[in-house]
């Protein structure tokens, strides 16, 4: 493949099972990704790689490229949780498997936090209900609790929910602390991957806090960071585009597919990356 055809090939680097908080089990993920046109897939679950050998058979059957990927919860700073995907990772290493059981270990105790400060405000058997959804304490997650908030008919959509009761701030928003950007970056060093910073455009930091943040991921080995991202306007894109090439990151392309109705963009519908960023996947391929 040219150099061209590269850069513009419908690669999806970031997208979610129901090994974690996505509607669709491994397999399911890769026939959509397939029939939306998409050439080269990473499954990238949350804390867990659970799924990835189901994905991988999966897309081998269909002829379909696929990396091996994982989304690894980070605390930074005072207490900004950021999100660091690792790409073509050797899932069986043992220091990043035990890393990721260390921070799900956290997950259900934070999952009856949350429960409890909800039940607080009117909205009963939330951990159950969320529980319902993700099936594995170890794996419940925000958007478990989404599900069942929409369900009782309290948000109009599972999107609305964060804004009402889920995001920072709101009565079901509970602190974590997660890895550190050091240990994360070291577990994915260690499995052979390359780390991509996640929808930079979420997290909603000011320029000079988020220049830290990106002098900081990559001094300690980060390698790409998501610029076109189903999270991230066409403004958004050219700013990460731009910083990108500042910070000399190569440019990861990006879905953050969870499920039909619920993400911001479908598998493999993304735009191109701008022009002069080298696509994060000529790093492992």
């Amino acid at each position: 493949m040219s150099a061209a055809a590269d850069a513009v090939r419908n690669a999806d680097m970031h997208c979610h099972s129901t090994i974690s908080d996505g509607l669709l089990a491994p397999a399911e993920v890769v026939r959509r990704a397939h029939a939306n046109g998409v050439d080269l897939l990473a499954l990238t679950d949350h804390d867990e790689v659970g799924g990835l050998a189901e994905a991988r058979g999966a897309a081998n059957e269909l002829g379909m490229g696929f990396v091996d990927g994982v989304e690894i919860s980070v605390s930074w700073g005072d207490d900004t949780t950021v999100h660091i995907v690792a790409l073509a990772i050797d899932p069986d290493d043992s220091s990043l498997t035990d890393g990721l059981a260390q921070v799900r270990s956290g997950r259900d105790a934070r999952a009856l936090e949350m429960a409890a400060e909800l039940d607080k405000v009117g909205i009963h058997g939330a951990y159950e209900g969320a529980l319902r959804y993700a099936g594995n304490p170890a794996l419940v997650s925000r958007a478990h609790f989404a599900r069942y908030i929409a369900e009782q008919g309290l948000a109009r959509d599972v999107k609305s929910v964060f804004d009402y009761w889920l995001a920072k701030g709101k009565p079901g928003y509970v602190e974590h602390t997660w890895a550190t950007l050091e240990q994360a970056l070291g577990w994915i060093r260690g499995a052979g991957g390359v780390a991509v910073l996640a929808h930079p455009g979420r997290f909603r930091l000011t320029g000079k806090v988020l220049r830290s943040l990106l002098g900081e991921f990559k001094e300690q080995g980060g390698a790409a960071i998501e610029v076109v991202s189903g999270a991230h306007s066409a403004q958004q894109v050219n700013e990460f585009a731009r910083l990108a090439r500042e910070f000399q990151f190569a440019a990861s392309r990006a879905s953050d597919f969870h499920g039909p109705g619920e993400s911001w963009i479908d598998l493999g519908r993304l735009p191109a990356l701008p022009e002069k960023l080298t696509p994060v996947w000529q790093l492992f391929l």
